[in-house]
């Protein structure tokens, strides 16, 4: 008898457990080995709340999970996407190189392309015995994947790797105001001149028009042709892409108010900068750990992300890069790709860098990053003050607001980047206000509820149990953009100020001609 009843009481605690965990599409195919990074934390983070996941990628997992988990591979093609503008080389030889939002939003738009037309997208699609209870995509520049949530009538959320924008903002609240939230890619921070102020009004302006009358055309033809022949075999009308774009329930940011720069921010944007970042941090290898316990002078962590590969920079800069690390006291753990050969005894070349071990080391004084916004935030982390070498996208304004704050420097790749280096290396290095600001500031970071990663399925089971969580959208999108900026009454002013000028007018006209009359 009494173990019927403990059976029962076990059988009701696992359907009550099961009511709560639901199918969850991972939508992250962006060409960025350090997205996927993010990606990776989703899934891990959704599985432990007992979700099931089936995850879209790029780059497949090494380490696949085996319960709960399918993979959907779409790394076909996506290689190419960055080939020449990730090389180092390349950016030192063709200085004029700038990011381009314009070539951003179609990069979007065809990464979206090439993930919804592989064969493998297609094969998920096209099975009738998918169902989805959510559906979380990664955003860059394009709306289009927002379609398989209509698709299979499911919320929407989006993840965000690049902090609080108005690129993201305009799709579950409103752009933000450019005179003291700048774009994305912009070297601006405020308070801002006249003249940035202008330059970022005209930014927004400008990538507006350029969303509304170069990329959405795009978009909109291809989300017909695609949509369409998948809605009509479930019997569903194709709804205007502008109610798919502006559909999402939550936007889940990679960011934190440390970080600095942070809009105002509606209640559907929900911060969880530091996810990826798992506690306790793993135990060093045996031999690094014997090279950085050793490092009494202290150990520079230098690495140009997953992107940038350091191996791709010219051969004379790597050399007179190991010539000025070799002429330092502290260690240098420089992620390279390749063996470089004659090493001095103080810089050691690592393939593959176990960077959260790194960080977390007490002999660890600095980190020399691209500044891409997931090495800014393990920086934070962990407190290490940074100097950064940004390159594209926005890494600028990563390192510009990292810089300040007081822990940081910014230097700029060229051909002369060992020099500049040595200079910032050697003022960080005896300017302890650098490494107490770093841990200022991380204590900030630390300071919170609850830990990121358990924000996650949080927000994913909320929304889906809410029924796509209509009570945080902000009413900013039920308002035109006329009303918002008070056109409208605008418009009625002027009126009434050009009634009554032409009243006046025709007052005085009819006066004068009286007295003309009477004359």
């Amino acid at each position: 008898m009494v173990s019927i009843k403990v059976l029962s009481l076990t059988l009701l605690l696992f359907l009550v457990n099961c009511s709560d965990c639901y199918h969850v599409l991972l939508v992250f195919n962006l060409p960025g080995k350090s997205l996927s990074i993010l990606g990776e934390s989703f899934v891990r983070h959704l599985l432990n709340a007992g979700h099931e996941v089936t995850y879209v990628t790029p780059f497949p997992m090494k380490n696949k999970p085996k319960n709960n988990f399918h993979e959907v591979d779409v790394s076909e093609g996506v290689d190419k996407l960055f080939a020449e503008i990730c090389n180092i080389t390349f950016l030192l030889e063709n200085t004029h190189f700038e990011s381009d939002e314009e070539e951003i939003m179609h990069l979007g738009v065809e990464v979206a392309e090439m993930t919804l037309t592989n064969p493998n997208m297609l094969k998920l699609l096209n099975d009738k015995t998918q169902k989805f209870d959510v559906v979380v995509g990664d955003y860059l520049a394009s709306e289009l994947v927002a379609g398989i949530a209509y698709y299979y009538d499911c919320p929407m959320i989006w993840s965000y790797s690049m902090g609080v924008d108005s690129a993201i903002l305009k799709l579950v609240h409103e752009p933000t105001n450019p005179s003291y939230i700048p774009d994305y890619i912009s070297l601006n921070i405020p308070p801002m001149s006249f003249k940035q102020r202008v330059g970022e009004l005209w930014t927004l302006i400008r990538n507006t028009w350029v969303k509304r009358h170069s990329v959405m055309p795009r978009e909109l033809a291809f989300y017909k042709k695609f949509y369409k022949p998948l809605l009509e075999k479930k019997g569903k009308p194709l709804p205007a892409y502008e109610d798919v774009m502006y559909n999402a329930s939550l936007v889940l940011v990679n960011s934190h108010q440390a970080s600095g720069g942070l809009a105002a921010i509606p209640q559907s944007v929900k911060l969880i900068g530091g996810h990826h970042i798992n506690g306790p941090v793993a135990p060093l290898p045996d031999d690094l750990k014997e090279i950085m316990d050793s490092s009494t002078n202290g150990v520079i962590y230098f690495s140009m992300g997953s992107i940038w590969k350091s191996a791709s920079m010219p051969i004379t800069l790597r050399d007179n890069l190991v010539r000025m690390f070799g002429s330092l006291k502290q260690t240098v753990l420089w992620k390279f790709e390749e063996d470089i050969p004659n090493l001095p005894k103080n810089i050691h070349t690592l393939k593959w860098a176990p960077q959260h071990s790194i960080l977390a080391h007490e002999n660890c004084m600095l980190f020399i990053t691209h500044g891409g916004l997931g090495s800014s935030t393990e920086a934070l982390h962990f407190g290490v003050p940074i100097v950064g070498v940004p390159i594209s996208f926005d890494q600028f304004l990563n390192i510009n607001r990292a810089v300040s704050k007081g822990y940081a420097l910014s230097v700029k790749l060229s051909y002369n980047l060992h020099n500049d280096l040595k200079v910032a290396i050697d003022t960080i290095a005896t300017d302890p206000s650098f490494k107490s600001n770093a841990k200022a500031l991380s204590e900030i970071y630390h300071d919170r509820p609850v830990k990121p990663g358990v924000e996650i399925p949080h927000w994913v089971r909320h929304v889906v149990r809410t029924r796509g969580a209509p009570h945080l959208r902000s009413p900013a999108l039920m308002v035109p953009w006329y009303q918002k900026t008070y056109l409208d009454l605008v418009a009625l002013v002027l009126l009434v100020v050009l009634s009554l000028f032409l009243l006046v007018k025709k007052l005085m006209f009819t006066v004068k001609s009286a007295k003309v009359k009477s004359n």
